[in-house]
């Protein structure tokens, strides 16, 4: 698959040659569906007739029902009750429905081609974590200057590498234990076991769907928040983390990530440690009444 020049310049060296790698043997990045293709021409062009916008994204039954569904957020209580897309599009935003309606778009183009019940638990983890940050975002708006279509955005994508590296080896799943309840993917193994890193490869699907700079970013460094001095970045990373805190305490499974990012994730939040916990209560009293 050919790439734009200017995202590989962009690269550092290191990057290149991971990429070089992955492309090398065999890692295929996702195109976007035609739905998003033809939401992003319009907008690009300046298109602002909602009603064309909305038939745009009503003609893919599926991205307009998740629509439905993230838009059900306590981050969007203000604007609710929705009742068309259209409805969606002038309450939200035309450029916020289209981050949200790329998150969305992610998961079609990534279907399972090995391991059903895994990517299906993949999917589920990825949206749950986006919804998450999305609160978190909200939340925390005036203190971190990141937006809930910005964080689904981010939840949605910052593991995305994952299921690439699923469909391109077979035995990518097993051997990473994603079949097993709160096993997760780590770096070091799966660079000693398939030579490939899918932060890396996440990175190269935001850069190919056009995701913010920033966006990707927090996806390449998503577990080595102290290595960005990015403010927007290093904050979109600290709300990912946060979400993903969140998530295991949700799950009642141990996360062995925190205790070496809390102290970051915090500072980069304005968050004090002994507010933590009420304000984990007041996330999961949302996402659950969401869900």
């Amino acid at each position: 698959m050919a790439f734009d020049k200017a995202i590989l310049a962009a690269l550092s060296d290191d990057e290149n040659v991971a990429i070089k790698r992955l492309l090398e043997k065999g890692v295929k990045i996702p195109l976007q569906p035609r739905v998003l293709d033809d939401l992003q021409k319009f907008v690009l062009r300046g298109e602002t007739d909602l009603r064309v916008l909305s038939r745009i994204v009503s003609a893919d039954p599926g991205i307009s029902a998740m629509l439905f569904r993230i838009v059900q957020s306590a981050a969007y209580h203000r604007y609710q009750p929705f009742s068309t897309i259209e409805s969606i599009l002038q309450a939200v935003g035309i450029k916020q429905s289209c981050n949200l309606v790329q998150a969305i778009a992610i998961a079609s183009a990534l279907p399972s081609k090995h391991n059903q019940k895994a990517f299906e638990a993949f999917w589920a983890r990825s949206h749950a974590i986006a919804q998450l940050a999305m609160l978190i975002a909200d939340e925390r708006i005036s203190v971190c200057n990141i937006f809930p279509d910005q964080a689904y955005l981010a939840g949605v994508f910052h593991d995305c590498g994952v299921p690439v590296l699923m469909q391109r080896f077979s035995t990518y799943c097993k051997a990473m234990h994603l079949d097993e309840p709160g096993c997760w993917t780590t770096i070091a193994e799966e660079d000693a076991r398939f030579n490939a890193d899918h932060c890396v490869v996440g990175y190269l699907v935001g850069r190919h769907w056009k995701l913010p700079d920033f966006i990707c970013d927090a996806i390449l460094y998503h577990h080595e928040i102290n290595r960005l001095d990015n403010h927007a970045a290093r904050t979109m990373v600290a709300i990912l983390q946060l979400a993903i805190h969140i998530y295991y305490r949700d799950q009642r499974i141990e996360n062995p990530e925190w205790s070496s990012v809390c102290s970051s994730v915090l500072d980069e939040l304005g968050m004090q440690p002994d507010a933590l916990p009420e304000f984990i209560d007041i996330i999961l009293e949302n996402y659950q009444h969401t869900d």
